[in-house]
């Protein structure tokens, strides 16, 4: 009985620790890739806000991004709210890749908007 206690404790205790994954599994972490687009969706939830962006690839090709961002509480504590990113406008993000090369996510590190020059990032003047 004892064993089953510690073992189901175990298990209680441990399923926090799994529900939430390494940005370092799915992102390349070490790299940086800078893409500018447009807004299409601004998605300002938990665990994580994302940003969907309509950027233009190497080769002149529309490709939509989605830059996986912060949770809510985070970003409040930043200023954030979810009427700061509004659909249309023109962002310039930087994040790192995604470790499979047909993915479109990014994690973003840095975001900046041209109109009237809002900024959240590290550094907020350099990339990370």
């Amino acid at each position: 009985m004892r064993w089953a206690l510690v073992l189901a404790g175990v298990v209680i205790l441990g399923a926090p620790v799994l529900g939430h994954h390494s940005y370092a599994s799915y992102y390349l972490e070490e790299d940086t890739i800078e893409v500018e687009g447009n807004v299409v969706e601004f998605q300002y939830r938990n665990p994580h806000s994302f940003v969907n962006i309509t950027g233009q690839e190497a080769f002149g090709k529309m490709k939509t991004y989605t830059a996986e961002w912060a949770s809510i509480s985070r970003l409040e504590r930043e200023g954030i709210t979810k009427e700061t990113l509004r659909v249309g406008d023109t962002v310039r993000i930087w994040g790192a890749p995604p470790r499979d090369p047909n993915d479109t996510r990014i994690h973003l590190k840095r975001i900046e908007r041209r109109s009237d020059g809002w900024k959240w990032g590290q550094n907020r003047s350099e990339p990370r």
